[in-house]
């Protein structure tokens, strides 16, 4: 049976290189007992290829199971899969046939095998090396002969690096690789699935097939599809059912893709690492950052006192620090508000004010700049004083919040 039978037979749509590769892998492959691990996106059609590998094999009369391992709560995966004896757990009134046992001799696909818990993926492992599986609640080692095809869309070498996959079940299960390509990748198929999709849509609602203008086609094949197949048939029915006019352009379509939204958040790490780290771990690191800016700032103002004339802080040089303490203040004034943090464990120094006529010994100045509480006290007064009690407008001056004004003046017995 050729590529194009194949198709035909499976109803697969496209001719993009990588996908014709795809299919003469599994062809090959689906003679032998080997297992196949398939990978690609969310939405490109992943279950199509275990199907292949099932009717073109030995196996094609006896049973064919699919298992979305990801659906199945992480209780009765174990059970799910290879059955349970009576009384084995809460709620087994009867033993029961796991789908390795039902599935003997014939092929079971595990879909977002990556999803498997670690002690799940163990059982799994065992079946793959010797065949043999225990059900849950008994002792009794049993055997099976059942041909493994799984599929993930994560990054299984990725697991591995963060403890959630065992390296060993995947060198057995990836036997075989095969990749399915996303549909941004088979910008070819795009058009010829969009058109598929319609007629199907219209001979279903029976309604006439909507037409795309070339502006549409443009539009559709340079889209990135981040939902992939899936993505481009749910556009196609919605434009299909929806539309009144069976002519479509650009302009319709734009309607029904969605728009990026921009999440902005208090930290300026990439995307990878805000997935894998929690909230508490994302504050930990801005804090630890906020403190190493304290650190470097405190060290440019010792810089100046210690190798420049007590004179050479003018102005300017206290205007442009001053910015960058109330900047710093701001910063963590806004990571503690978006957590609700009512205690604060950041440092928030106050600038150091040099006034050359105070001045007249080196010591001097060291043991005023020790002491950043005094000085943050002395601040707030200062400010409080400037404008005749007013917190709020003291809060902006000091470059913090009412919140924590509220809070220092309490701290520091400033209330009357």
């Amino acid at each position: 049976m050729d590529a194009q039978q194949i198709k035909q037979r499976f109803g697969i749509i496209g001719s993009s290189p990588a996908l014709n590769r795809a299919i003469d892998i599994a062809t090959q492959v689906a003679i032998t007992d080997l297992s196949v691990l398939i990978s690609g996106e969310s939405g490109t059609g992943k279950e199509v290829m275990p199907q292949i590998i099932h009717q073109l094999s030995a196996r094609k009369h006896n049973k064919y199971i699919a298992v979305n391992c990801g659906a199945i709560p992480e209780g009765t995966i174990d059970s799910e899969l290879f059955g349970h004896e009576r009384g084995a757990f809460t709620g087994a009134h009867d033993a029961r046939k796991g789908y390795f046992e039902v599935a003997d001799g014939g092929t079971i696909f595990l879909d977002e095998v990556g999803e498997l818990p670690l002690p799940t993926q163990a059982r799994l492992l065992r079946i793959l090396e010797t065949g043999e599986f225990i059900k849950v609640g008994s002792s009794k080692v049993q055997k099976t002969n059942v041909r493994i095809v799984a599929a993930s869309n994560v990054n299984i070498p990725e697991a591995i690096n963060k403890g959630k996959f065992r390296e060993d079940l995947f060198y057995r299960l990836n036997t075989v690789p095969i990749h399915l390509p996303p549909l941004r990748e088979r910008k070819e198929d795009i058009h010829l699935l969009f058109r598929k999709f319609s007629a199907d849509f219209a001979a279903k609602y029976r309604m006439p097939t909507i037409v795309l203008e070339q502006d549409a086609v443009d539009l559709i094949t340079n889209y990135r599809w981040p939902g992939n197949i899936r993505q481009l048939k749910n556009v196609a029915e919605q434009i299909s059912v929806i539309e009144n006019s069976r002519n479509i352009t650009a302009e319709t379509i734009i309607k029904y893709l969605p728009t990026n939204k921009t999440i902005n958040l208090p930290t300026l790490y990439d995307s990878a690492d805000k997935a894998e780290m929690s909230e508490r771990d994302i504050l930990y690191k801005v804090l630890f950052d906020l403190k190493n800016d304290v650190i470097e700032l405190k060290k440019l103002v010792f810089g100046i006192i210690n190798n420049q004339d007590a004179s050479i802080i003018d102005t300017e040089n206290k205007s442009n620090l001053l910015k960058s303490m109330q900047q710093l203040y701001a910063k963590t004034e806004h990571v503690t508000q978006e957590n609700n943090l009512e205690q604060e464990q950041v440092y928030k120094p106050q600038i150091i004010r040099q006034q050359a006529d105070n001045i007249t010994q080196h010591e001097e100045v060291l043991e005023e700049s020790l002491s950043l509480a005094d000085k943050e006290k002395e601040f707030i007064i200062k400010a409080l004083e400037k404008y005749n009690g007013k917190r709020k407008n003291a809060a902006t001056e000091l470059g913090i919040s009412e919140r924590t004004l509220y809070r220092k003046i309490k701290e520091y017995n400033l209330e009357n």
